[in-house]
């Protein structure tokens, strides 16, 4: 994606199903959790690089012990940092005390990290807030272990106010308007009702109230307390949380728009954003890896017993497709299919572009998340050239010489590597002008490989705000000077904001609508513009369920290939001389893709939950009114 946006989250949790000292006597170290989350971390980087978190419990410890450990960091690199200062801490008690190195028992009980129960969280802010306040995991603090609750998640809530407001209903004062926060003392405040119910219970069976803490612990109901806490959530989410006493879960929604996965044997249970992330880090086969059903939760008891619950009956399944079109790592095998298919659906659209002229024509891509997809691409490509000779051959056997057969076989769809991604340059001038021309060369080109009669076909994950598209790649790319520059999408066009974690939150930023605006103006229909806001004006005070999205009217008029030719023109700056042109992936072509991953609202405005309606009208508002708020 060549449009830097924020997105996602990437969680993994990582319960170790065996005592300290097995892992110490088959792997060499009491610290393979610690280890194996680091790796679970850091192969998911891509999905979070503004902050990092790490908490561990140590289970059954006496009183008066620590067994709640938690790091966390916004710096640069956030994961490298939290992990130095776990190795730090952990190596000054080593040194400070070398006996613990052959006591396990001692090591656990005495040295901060280690533990049974690991939660690890990689951060991109949505709501551009970075202070170290706003990175995961949180953590609710209680003198009863059983009430200590750690939630770190990959979620965007579009109801946060009526949640908050539903606190503040039950008594309780929030520290702070976040969903994060919300969601946390949701869950705490039912937990708190269960540990009470608990006590009761306890109490009229004759136990002691010291003897109540660990019964309780055993027959605590984590499905039930995340039934109770979630029936007013309205988002996407993969929600994970530990307790203080060492049960954990991971709970998706029920749409299934944020993505987890979990793998269990005899020796770990784990969870993770990203199916290869736990393939490659314990060394297992793609099947052995299950998806988390939409509406479940993956519930660990302290006890060791792992399950999988409905929490919230499922809807129709709206897993995000930017999880196949870019975010997840392409490592995964069908993500890897997907990407490539994206590709070869698209061709048909890039021939007629080019007037089927592949012989003028050289193939690239930008950028490096790209290269799937152009291999898609230029397969289908070369299969459509083959066809070509096949045709001519068959056509002209007759009169067909060795030379000419030899010549004819040698043509070859022509590929090669245009851009390459400098160092990012830093815009040190805050002269506009200045910070422009600094932008236009974040990438350099290659030069020699293209002729003055060429087609130059670039392929892109995505086109969101078109920013970088106008102010650096097309520019570079008409120094080669082509006869004509094709930008391909492999995603389809992104007209609606996201509201479930990506950073989509404003209309008149998304490069689409600033087209459909233009071609409005353009044919004298600005009446719509204000219809638009009008309904969605009306709505405000509709309920959820009710609401409709209403900005569906304000691309209405115009087919994909009429916003895709003025989006060309907004993005093809006066001094560029090639013809440009920009072709996106259709919705259907998506869907043949990527089957699995149906969610699509960013491009055909079909919310998954009734708050994604509520939220668009309200970019609108905001956009019409000159507002520059969020919309959720």
């Amino acid at each position: 994606m060549s449009d830097a946006i924020k997105h996602e989250c990437g969680i993994a949790l990582l319960r170790l199903l065996k005592p300290l000292d097995y892992y110490k006597q088959k792997y060499g170290s009491a610290f393979y959790g610690i280890q194996k989350m680091y790796l679970l971390m850091e192969k998911q980087h891509n999905r979070g690089q503004d902050g990092a978190g790490f908490a561990s419990i140590k289970m059954d410890v006496q009183p008066g012990q620590r067994y709640i450990s938690r790091v966390r960091s916004n710096q640069q690199q956030p994961i490298q940092d939290i992990f130095t200062q776990i190795n730090s801490r952990i190596s000054d008690e080593l040194a400070a005390h070398p006996e613990y190195n052959e006591d396990t028992a001692l090591l656990k009980n005495e040295v901060p990290y280690v533990g049974e129960v690991y939660l690890g969280h990689v951060r991109y802010g949505t709501f551009g807030k970075n202070s170290i306040e706003s990175v995961h995991p949180f953590l609710r603090q209680n003198n009863w272990m059983h009430r200590n609750l750690i939630v770190a998640g990959n979620f965007n809530m579009t109801n946060v106010k009526e949640l908050f407001e539903s606190l503040v209903e039950l008594g309780q004062h929030p520290k702070e308007l976040a969903d994060t926060v919300t969601v946390m003392e949701k869950i705490g405040h039912f937990l708190d009702d269960e540990v009470a119910e608990l006590y009761q219970d306890c109490k009229n069976e004759g136990y002691s109230k010291q003897e109540a803490s660990a019964i309780i612990s055993e027959r605590l109901n984590v499905a039930r307390i995340l039934r109770r806490a979630s029936k007013q959530w309205d988002g996407g989410y993969a929600m994970a949380g530990l307790f203080g006493h060492g049960d954990s879960f991971v709970f998706r929604d029920p749409a299934g728009i944020r993505p987890a996965y979990y793998y269990q044997d005899d020796e770990i249970a784990v969870v993770a954003s990203e199916r290869p992330v736990i393939q490659t880090v314990f060394n297992v086969q793609f099947e052995d890896v299950k998806e988390l059903e939409p509406g479940h939760a993956i519930i660990i008891k302290k006890g060791g017993n792992v399950s999988v619950k409905e929490i919230i009956p499922s809807t129709t399944k709206k897993a995000c497709s930017f999880e196949r079109i870019y975010f997840s790592r392409g490592s995964d095998a069908e993500i890897y299919r997907e990407r490539k298919e994206l590709g070869r659906l698209i061709l048909p659209q890039v021939l007629k572009a080019i007037n089927n002229d592949t012989d003028n024509s050289v193939f690239s891509y930008i950028p490096n998340t790209a290269e799937t997809s152009f291999f898609g691409m230029v397969e289908a490509a070369q299969d459509f050239l083959n066809q070509r000779k096949n045709n001519h051959i068959l056509q002209n056997r007759h009169t067909l010489t060795e030379e000419t057969l030899k010549e004819l076989l040698s043509v070859k769809i022509r590929t090669e590597k245009i851009a390459i991604k400098d160092a990012k340059l830093r815009t040190f001038i805050t002269e506009d002008s200045s910070r422009d021309d600094l932008v236009a060369h974040v990438y350099d080109v290659t030069y020699g490989v293209i002729k003055p009669e060429d087609n130059l076909v670039i392929i892109d994950d995505s086109i969101v705000r078109g920013t970088t598209l106008k102010k650096s790649i097309i520019k570079m790319m008409d120094r080669l000077n082509p006869k004509r520059i094709v930008v391909v999408s492999s995603a389809p066009q992104i007209r609606y904001p996201d509201c479930y974690g990506i950073d989509m939150a404003k209309l008149e930023g998304l490069v689409a609508f600033q087209a459909a605006l233009a071609l409005l103006k353009e044919r004298g229909m600005q009446h719509i513009v204000d219809e638009v806001y009008q309904k969605s004006k009306a709505q405000e005070n509709t309920a959820d369920a009710d609401v409709v999205n209403y900005v569906k009217d304000f691309y209405a008029p115009f087919t994909d290939e009429e916003i895709s030719d003025k989006i060309a023109e907004l993005l093809k700056a006066d001094d560029i001389k090639a013809e440009v042109k920009i072709i996106f992936q259709n919705v259907e072509n998506l869907h043949k893709a990527c089957p699995k991953n149906l969610g699509d609202w960013y491009f055909t405005g079909d919310y998954p939950t009734p708050g994604g309606n509520r939220v668009v009208n309200r970019a609108f508002i905001n956009f019409y009114e000159g507002n520059d708020a969020r919309a959720y």
